[in-house]
């Protein structure tokens, strides 16, 4: 009944643990949740109000493909001034983040490619990657090294059939930042090997220590780049479902078949609030990470005060990714959690090998929760 390539594709784990968490709170079951990746402010007035308006000003049709030309004009103003990315206008296409990640890889990649990333890395990545049946090469990063992705380490996979480098940073689910000099070690070996990059920017503005920087910045990155970014995380709009793509025209061109033959153009009410949000003030935003960065300090305080638990100070995103030294795979300890302690947490095994072992916390949720849900894990743990 089925194509032979859904047999590749799993659900994803975050997702699944999320709905999950529904179905028991809609039995009445009091569940404090560390699962999804969302955050837990709404999306600000500022922003609201203009696609108000844009609905009234009857923003309720098609917009071109690309996106609504002022979109665009903002998206690379923002790419230039803060990212230092040398694109235009045409170098711009407003798509769902997710769904730009997923095009390119379907534009990009052959059956038997290989493409690079981090292990752990976004759950998606390697069933897209599976989808268009390329190659995973996952390199292994680790608690030792802050999860970074080293120059190093991405230099030893790369064979005669690797096609690209997918980098994320700040990563999800272990909250990594690359450095300036990892970034430049990895943009050395892809003009080397002539390779490809797709950078997931996602939660670029959310970040504690260190900065964000784009790979495309680099000398003789942009034209073997793609940057994918959007306004989920930063804004507090994942609902909106909207984010945006730089790369070449050349680029563009053939990922723009996909989205034409697909959703055709992002929502043109959103793309109208989206303006504002780039343009508008940043407070929300800085306020928002503010926020972040204590539950962050909170978070992982609390999981180094319980026996058998350990996580570093994730850098930026807003998840601890925790190892645990208990017998058992970190699915179960996940289900155990959820049993025993009533409290939500994805496996480190959704996010690759390298994961197993551990499990990621969002901590998108209040201080209380926070408190009261690490207390319940240790209380659960401590009769393990």
């Amino acid at each position: 009944m089925f194509a032979d390539r859904m047999k590749r594709i799993a659900p994803s784990g975050t997702t699944a643990t999320g709905d999950l968490v529904s179905k028991l709170r809609s039995e009445g079951i009091d569940i404090i949740s560390f699962a999804l990746g969302e955050p837990d402010f709404d999306t600000p007035k500022h922003i609201i109000e203009a696609a108000y308006m844009a609905l009234n000003a009857g923003y309720t049709h098609y917009t071109p493909t690309d996106g609504l030309p002022e979109l665009r004009e903002a998206i690379a103003a923002k790419s230039n001034r803060e990212n230092n990315i040398p694109c235009h206008t045409e170098n711009v296409m407003v798509t769902p983040t997710k769904f730009g990640l997923f095009t390119s890889i379907v534009a990009l990649v052959n059956h038997g490619d290989e493409v690079i990333l981090s292990d752990p890395a976004f759950v998606s990545y390697f069933q897209v990657i599976d989808f268009v049946d390329g190659r995973l090469v996952p390199v292994k990063t680790s608690q030792e090294n802050d999860f970074r992705l080293l120059p190093e380490n991405v230099a030893e996979a790369i064979t005669p059939k690797t096609k690209a480098i997918l980098l994320n940073t700040p990563c999800n689910p272990t909250g990594a930042v690359a450095t300036k000099e990892d970034l430049k070690g990895i943009a050395d070996l892809a003009c080397d090997h002539d390779l490809l990059v797709l950078s997931d920017e996602i939660y670029e503005k959310i970040i504690y220590d260190g900065e964000h920087h784009s790979i495309a910045s680099f000398d003789n990155m942009f034209d073997r780049t793609i940057t994918v970014n959007g306004f989920s995380k930063a804004y507090a709009m994942t609902g909106w479902r909207l984010g945006w793509m730089v790369a070449q025209e050349n680029i563009l061109r053939e990922v723009r078949k996909i989205q034409q033959h697909s959703i055709t153009c992002a929502v043109s009410f959103g793309q109208k609030a989206a303006v504002e949000a780039l343009t508008g003030t940043q407070k929300p935003v800085e306020k928002m990470v503010a926020e972040f960065k204590s539950r962050r300090d909170l978070i992982v305080h609390k999981i180094n005060t319980i026996p058998g638990l350990s996580c570093n100070m994730p850098q930026g995103a807003f998840y601890a990714f925790a190892k645990f030294e208990y017998d058992m795979s970190s699915i179960d300890f996940a289900k155990y959690l959820l049993e025993e302690a009533h409290v939500a947490v994805t496996p480190g095994a959704s996010f690759g090998s390298c994961g197993e072992g551990h499990v990621r916390f969002s901590y998108a949720t209040s201080r209380q929760n926070i408190i009261d849900g690490l207390d319940k894990v240790k209380e659960a743990v401590e009769k393990l």
